[in-house]
């Protein structure tokens, strides 16, 4: 388990951090949300230990050098292009304290497990952008941390490469903690235990996916009508709480008032043609943009 305390970051007398707290439990997946500038990779620089704080502590149970305990993946890892990927991979194990005994096998093993072993003799300036997110996940896991630091690992990438990625993330959760930096809610959605949201360098809000969405949620029925005309049409003779946008309308349930049989009954009893009715909670990305804007 990792424990941050009011850590905080001061250049001069610009303050990027702000006495931002919070706890990583072992083989959880934790999402640092914040817009670009919000002091995402400031936090995760000071979490590695390339970056001394101005104040505030990150402390390991049981570790007194973290940084043998820590892999990390910068949000544009560079690699020497003259180096296979099995060479770049070993000369890290190497510098990560594997012995020069085991670091061959350990970085064969490592390429193997994220995709990379038939390419692993290739050199680095061959590989596509992909390819090189799953070489700096290898250089990053081949010393067998306990905590996977990742700064924003899947934006560069094209939907297949984002889809290959969180799946490879979802098996290294079975072997260490992890927590990543990301603007892509899609992907914070997906894999996450804890949700971080970072703005202006201060930790606004912290929690379960299901403990945020329950604190922000708007619960509300989403009705999608054949034409535009029925949706409007419906909402304005509704009487209830409705926006119309497109050909679907969306109604607030308010101290769950309309119940999903009061709305079906009125449905029912008129000559609109729906295609689907449903009940929708907010989206990562309205909860975001709402904790955002505060």
């Amino acid at each position: 388990m990792i424990t941050v305390r009011n850590l905080t970051k001061t250049f001069g007398e610009h303050t990027v951090v702000s006495d931002v707290s919070f706890t990583l439990e072992a083989h959880t997946s934790t999402a640092l949300i914040g817009p670009n500038g919000a002091g995402k990779t400031t936090v995760l620089s000071m979490l590695t230990g390339l970056l001394a704080p101005t104040s505030g502590t990150v402390e390991m149970v049981g570790v007194k050098d973290m940084r043998k305990e820590i892999g990390f993946l910068p949000q544009y890892p560079q690699f020497f292009p003259w180096f296979t990927a099995l060479e770049f991979t070993e000369m890290t194990a190497k510098l990560s304290g594997v012995s020069s005994k085991e670091a061959r096998k350990e970085a064969e093993r490592v390429l193997a497990f994220v995709g990379l072993e038939e390419a692993m003799r290739k050199k680095t300036a061959t590989f596509s952008g992909g390819m090189k997110q799953r070489l700096g996940i290898a250089q990053a896991i081949v010393h067998k941390p306990k905590v996977l630091l990742l700064d924003e690992p899947v934006s560069a990438l094209d939907p297949i490469g984002r889809r290959e990625m969180m799946n490879l993330l979802k098996e290294l959760q079975q072997q260490t903690t992890i927590l990543y930096s990301t603007h892509i809610l899609n992907d914070a959605e997906e894999m996450t235990d804890q949700l971080l949201f970072l703005r202006k360098g201060i930790l606004v809000e912290q929690g379960s996916l299901t403990d945020v969405r329950k604190k922000f949620d708007a619960p509300r029925y989403k009705i999608d009508f054949e034409t535009e005309e029925e949706a409007l049409q419906f909402a304005s003779q509704s009487q209830l709480h409705a926006t119309v946008i497109g050909a679907s309308v969306s109604i607030e349930i308010i101290e769950d008032v309309p119940t999903m049989k009061q709305l079906m009954e009125r449905l029912v009893a008129s000559t609109f043609r729906v295609k689907k009715v449903e009940r929708v909670t907010a989206s990562l990305e309205e909860i975001f943009l709402e904790v955002a804007g505060r």
